[in-house]
């Protein structure tokens, strides 16, 4: 008897866990649809190393329009699902997430939407508008935790930064959820000081990109830093190699879609004097290696 109830405490238990989570999803049925062309369309793949399952994966949304503020929509704090419109960001996540999907093996939306959640949230969990990881040196920081990064910039030959991260809170007119609530910028000033406590982070100087790009590894996540007071990264996008040349593919605000950049990494953050080098990240480290074997080509 006690065992019958320990079985139906436990059903009980899975069975409402999903629901409440599911509670703080939001996504739309095109959502799903885009998923299920993108499992018909890759899944062929999956076998293959992760380098290329990345760069399959990316190139699927090539020409998806490019929407910025998709995840503050305002009101509660949901985990926001949007294949059919991307920002810079949003495109890295759902690249990730989708290809750490299909190396799982588990093609199903909801692990898509589960891996998506614990990549977006710190410790995975969707409490509030401080849950989520704003800064991106903080998302990289705690991805690498999670075994799904590595930062490769000290590495490459990169230098520390450690200027104070606290745009957010110095600028809290900018951020409908911190505007009027005092108790929300607090925690966000939480976060920030927990950011700070760390002594900065690494990145490859503008001036070394160019003769350190054939080392940027195919499908790094590199994020343009900046000098900008109290913020670490201004844009983020993939690295993509073509024809022995080190480019970009990433959300575009000024293609306004998904596109391949004509410049190449340090050409653009040449032309930008704000941008002061590159933060870049190796994912799936531990899963590089794989065999397509018979997977068309």
């Amino acid at each position: 008897m006690q065992k019958t109830y320990a079985v139906l405490f436990i059903f009980v238990s899975m069975f409402f866990g999903q629901s409440l989570s599911a509670q703080q999803w939001d996504y739309k049925a095109e959502d799903k649809a885009v998923f299920e062309r993108y499992v018909a369309s890759i899944s062929p793949f999956k076998s293959c190393p992760a380098t290329e399952i990345l760069e399959k994966t990316a190139a699927f949304f090539l020409g998806t329009p490019y929407v910025a503020h998709t995840l503050d929509l305002g009101g509660r704090e949901k985990l926001t699902v949007n294949l059919r419109e991307l920002d810079c960001f949003t495109f890295v996540e759902n690249v990730l997430a989708l290809s750490q999907t299909l190396i799982s093996g588990n093609l199903t939306f909801e692990q898509f939407i589960e891996n998506l959640q614990n990549m977006r949230y710190r410790n995975a969990v969707v409490e509030d508008f401080s849950s989520r990881l704003h800064y991106t040196s903080d998302w990289a920081y705690e991805n690498e935790k999670r075994g799904l990064l590595t930062n490769i910039s000290k590495k490459l030959g990169g230098l520390r930064e450690t200027k104070p991260i606290d745009f957010m809170s110095e600028h809290r007119s900018s951020y409908a959820q911190l505007k009027t609530d005092d108790a929300m910028l607090a925690k966000i000033k939480e976060v920030e000081g927990r950011i700070n406590a760390r002594g900065g982070f690494y990145y490859l100087p503008k001036k070394k990109i160019a003769s350190l790009a054939n080392q940027i590894p195919p499908m790094a996540v590199v994020a343009f830093t900046t000098n900008i007071n109290g913020l670490d990264v201004t844009h983020v996008a993939f690295a993509w190699r073509e024809n022995g040349r080190t480019g970009f593919i990433h959300a575009s605000s000024t293609a306004m879609k998904v596109v391949i950049d004509t410049q190449s990494l340090s050409e653009y953050c040449l032309s930008r004097k704000s941008c002061t080098g590159l933060m870049v990240s190796r994912p799936f480290s531990h899963l590089l290696s794989g065999d397509c074997g018979s997977s068309p080509q």
